[in-house]
Order: C-alpha cells, then sequence, then structure tokens
C-alpha cells in the first residue's frame, strides 16, 4: 500500500471526481479540495484577460 494513498474526492471548482488534488484550507478552516488540473490553469493564467500578451515574444523586453 502507498504511503501517499488518498480516496478520490470532487473537486471544488470543477466538479470532478479525481484522485490527484491539493486541499487548501480558508482562514474559516474550511476545506477546499481543488484538482491537479485546475490549479495548472490557474497557475498559468488561463483566465487572463482577453487582451493579455508577453511583450517579450515580440522583441520589447521592459528593462
Amino acid at each position: 500500500m502507498d504511503a501517499m494513498e488518498k480516496p478520490p474526492l470532487r473537486c471544488s471548482e470543477c466538479d470532478r471526481e479525481t484522485e490527484h488534488y491539493n486541499i487548501f484550507l480558508s482562514p474559516t478552516n474550511e476545506e477546499k479540495v481543488v484538482c491537479w488540473e485546475c490549479l495548472q490553469r490557474e497557475e498559468k493564467g488561463f483566465f487572463a484577460k482577453r487582451g493579455f500578451r508577453r511583450e517579450a515574444r515580440h522583441g520589447d523586453i521592459p528593462r
């Protein structure tokens, strides 16, 4: 038996049942389950504003 084996839980963001997740605690001590896919999406800035672009890709490097 694996030491890190966790029971499958439902993600708070996408409502999928998954075995790969993180549990976050809020200041009011409420648990929030977030799957790895939702966490990656948030870290990549998937929901960035529509006009967002990286200037360095076009040769403009701010100094």
